[in-house]
């Protein structure tokens, strides 16, 4: 099995979720459209009243590929992807972001190119890339607590604390931190025994929390991981 790490944001780096909605809508394509049989666009109309994947369609489906990892951010998304039918991976993506740009466009009367170009894939080839990067994903929304910003190996900032911090993505809906956590949020759209199991992360809420103790003590040492 092949592990994509995979990325894309607006063009221009413009916001491409501008409320609930948008992003309600985008979590049920990744359920949606990750189906052999689904070749249209995806349904339009109100989705205020999607609240989980469970709550659509019943028929057997055969999945293109398996979502081990997702967060959506104001102006970008990142995705842990596996290829489960030869195609798969390329298929799914392009129906996801044709499928999302033809909901956002209509809904916000727009003409164009929504995404910044071709989804940016990213093999996971390495064992601390594999232990680190659902990490990443998930601690993507501390981007917007002022304080935890340091979150990032590579940022020299300040950072909040593990209390805050894990508080904030406790809240944080629009990620799989809360499915890996064992709160249900969106859980059919992802697949959890990869990562949630005694051989990588027993306690994903634990582990979350004891690498940002280990970011917040590099940040007071000095020390860095670069």
């Amino acid at each position: 099995m092949e592990l994509y790490h995979v990325l894309n944001r607006g063009v221009d780096k413009r916001d491409i979720f501008l409320d609930s909605q948008d992003y309600v809508r985008f979590v049920h394509n990744l359920y949606e459209f990750n189906d052999t049989k689904f070749i249209g666009s995806s349904r339009r109309g109100n989705m205020s009243d999607f609240v989980s994947p469970t709550s659509v369609s019943k028929h057997e489906r055969e999945r293109l590929v398996d979502v081990h990892g997702w967060v959506l951010m104001k102006n970008h998304y990142h995705l842990l992807l596996s290829e489960r039918v030869e195609g798969g991976l390329s298929l799914f993506l392009r129906k996801l972001n044709v499928g999302y740009a033809k909901y956002f466009n209509e809904k916000y009367e727009r003409v164009g190119t929504l995404f910044q170009g071709r989804t940016k894939k990213v093999l996971v080839e390495r064992d601390a890339q594999f232990l680190y990067i659902l990490h990443y994903i998930h601690l993507n929304p501390l981007d917007y607590l002022e304080q935890a910003r340091g979150w990032r190996i590579r940022d020299k900032g300040t950072f909040a604390g593990v209390k805050e911090a894990m508080e904030f993505l406790e809240s944080y809906r629009w990620s799989s931190y809360l499915d890996y956590t064992k709160i249900k949020n969106f859980p059919s759209v992802l697949t959890t025994r990869l990562f949630r199991n005694k051989d990588v992360f027993t306690d994903y809420g634990k582990a979350v929390s004891s690498y940002l103790k280990d970011v917040e003590f590099e940040k007071v040492s000095g020390i860095t991981l670069e």
